[in-house]
């Protein structure tokens, strides 16, 4: 669950800042890229954990009446997790995570199995344990399934986990957090050293791409100009949507500038789960786009 504060500007260390607002938004980096992924068209099946309690409850409602499959979303005796957010009058955000029943997904269970196996994508974060993540990475390896990896909140990664990952979603913080490198450029060709595809997500920027066909070349992904309202949810927008048009074959330029619509469409209003478009509205974006043109 995301508790979203609104400041004109994020505190210093050590400093007290007034807030204008107190949201209570569903959340959660798994729950915004299933969310997206479904309403930008995709048939999503959840693995993860809740609590025992109202945030619990209400996230799974929120997935369920979305059309996800929620079967194999465990309650267990733990909070449900929490994201503490602060938004500034620019929007951009800072996060504390709080795991909580995340923390309780350690080992693939045959449910978690079973979801994977019957999937053409598996989509995955990292605020489940990283051991899990890795276990549901090489297990869909093995499979012939896709995978597609956002490294958030940033840890270094062991290299078993990278050797099952098929395409890797950072953005330009986190990819530099796990290089190193100072520029995105060189950061997105590090991590396609291993010969998977890189998206960088810069922002207002837009993105870059490494392909692991044709590496090094580096492509930019132009960003559609809008106004910014809260960024909160606009890497998991971008990565849920980006996964339903490579789960459908759609080819990576289109993907891409899908993904990179969704994402623009997200930040011109508030909240995470609120504020993802549906499949009809990213359309219809995107031809007055190319009428704008």
């Amino acid at each position: 669950m995301d508790l979203v504060v609104t400041v004109d500007r994020a505190p210093q260390r050590g400093e007290t800042v007034p807030g204008h607002s107190l949201h209570t938004v569903p959340g959660g980096k798994g729950a915004n890229q299933a969310l997206a992924a479904a309403r930008a068209g995709g048939t999503v099946t959840f693995l993860g954990a809740v609590g025992d309690d109202e945030h619990g409850r209400r996230i799974t409602n929120l997935l369920r009446d979305a059309g996800i499959d929620v079967s194999g979303l465990a309650t267990v005796d733990q909070p449900t997790g929490t994201a503490h957010i602060v938004v500034d009058a620019a929007g951009d955000n800072s996060i504390v995570v709080v795991p909580g029943a995340n923390g309780t997904v350690s080992s693939l269970t045959e449910d978690h199995r079973a979801g994977i196996e019957a999937a053409d994508l598996l989509l995955l974060q990292l605020e489940l344990p990283l051991a899990v993540v890795g276990a549901a990475a090489t297990y869909a390896r093995e499979r012939g399934v896709r995978t597609v990896l956002t490294p958030a909140p940033a840890v270094p990664l062991p290299d078993s986990l990278l050797a099952a990952v098929d395409v890797l979603v950072p953005n330009e913080h986190e990819a530099a957090l796990l290089t190193g490198a100072g520029a995105a450029d060189a950061a997105a060709r590090s991590l396609a050293a291993g010969g998977r595809d890189v998206v960088i997500t810069l922002g207002r920027s837009g993105a870059l791409h490494v392909s692991a066909a044709d590496q090094p070349t580096v492509r930019r992904v132009p960003p559609f100009a809008v106004d910014a309202v809260d960024t909160t949810a606009a890497g998991d927008t971008f990565a849920g949507v980006l996964a339903v048009g490579l789960a459908e074959g759609v080819d990576w330029s289109a993907s891409l500038r899908r993904a990179s619509a969704a994402a623009a469409l997200s930040v011109q209003r508030f909240g995470a789960s609120s504020s993802m478009p549906g499949r009809a509205e990213i359309d219809a974006f995107l031809d007055a786009a190319e009428v704008g043109r």
